[in-house]
């Protein structure tokens, strides 16, 4: 059985102990073997032959960066109105073998996004345009206080950097 696995993962090196289980049923009839597909997981654990899962997302945040850490100033903090809390992230999606990148800012409160960037790299210029747009579209009306909150991404913490 062993032999038999290894003759097919020349040919398809990352084929996971589901699909060889499928492939193999033909082969264990023919050799009147009868072993279910957890017994076929653990055979291959235990001769070192399963395929790991490779990691397929994209690590958005480096909070591992030299920029000065700020204290949280949300921590506790609900807001009780529009434009008291904003709150950046970046997320990512992939269309074909290409990902994009959109980062954006929402307001706590209303959960309405008020600032977004779209591009095809983690740029930190994108974070800033996102800001830009999010302050064009702010209407203060008298005094208030807006705390904007990001969860220390290297791309998000040059903002702070970034004169206005």
């Amino acid at each position: 059985m062993i032999e038999e696995v290894k003759r097919i993962r020349l040919l398809h090196r990352r084929m996971g102990t589901r699909k060889l289980y499928e492939m193999l049923q033909s082969f264990m009839i023919d050799n009147q073997i009868k072993m279910g597909r957890d017994a076929l997981f653990d055979l291959l654990a235990v001769h070192g032959l399963l395929v790991r899962k490779k990691r397929r997302t994209t690590i958005t945040t480096n909070s591992k960066h030299w920029f000065r850490r700020y204290p949280n100033l949300v921590r506790g903090f609900t807001p009780c109105g529009i434009n008291q809390l904003w709150v950046s992230d970046i997320t990512y999606w992939k269309a074909k073998q290409q990902f994009f990148y959109i980062s954006f800012i929402t307001d706590a409160y209303s959960r309405k996004i008020v600032g977004y960037s779209v591009a095809e790299n983690m740029e930190s210029v994108h974070c800033i345009q996102a800001l830009k747009i999010a302050l064009c579209g702010l209407r203060p009306q008298g005094h208030f206080k807006l705390t904007h909150h990001s969860d220390r991404a290297y791309s998000i913490v040059v903002i702070a950097m970034y004169n206005y």
